[in-house]
């Protein structure tokens, strides 16, 4: 038998906010299944992004994150930015392409990419 990857679960405080942030990011609709458990199936099949609700609150940088590609990078972090994310740093450029390291609303690392 062969293991399939199901979905990527992340730990947060609100499941419910959370799971609206990266709906407007992917698309798709989110699910309430409890109160400490929600999440979206992006269109086409991508993979299901599930919250769960932890107690405890992120402490240190993400040993895993998430690479959204976009089409514009500065229109994506603007939409993104408007929904509850913060950009870091800079937009970085080296010799494969060009990415922007963001935060969701609770802190969780990800990269707008080209």
């Amino acid at each position: 038998m062969r293991t399939r990857l199901d979905e990527l679960v992340i730990d947060c405080a609100d499941p419910v906010r959370l799971v609206r942030f990266w709906t407007a990011a992917l698309g798709g609709e989110p699910v309430d299944r409890e109160p400490d458990w929600s999440y979206v199936d992006p269109p086409d099949g991508r993979l299901r992004l599930a919250f769960q609700r932890v107690p405890e609150g992120k402490q240190v940088k993400n040993r895993l994150h998430l690479d959204l590609e976009v089409e514009d990078i500065d229109a994506e972090k603007a939409r993104l930015c408007a929904e509850g994310a913060t950009a870091l740093d800079d937009l970085v450029t080296d010799s494969h392409g060009r990415f922007q390291v963001m935060l969701d609303p609770e802190g969780n690392e990800f990269c707008l990419v080209i």
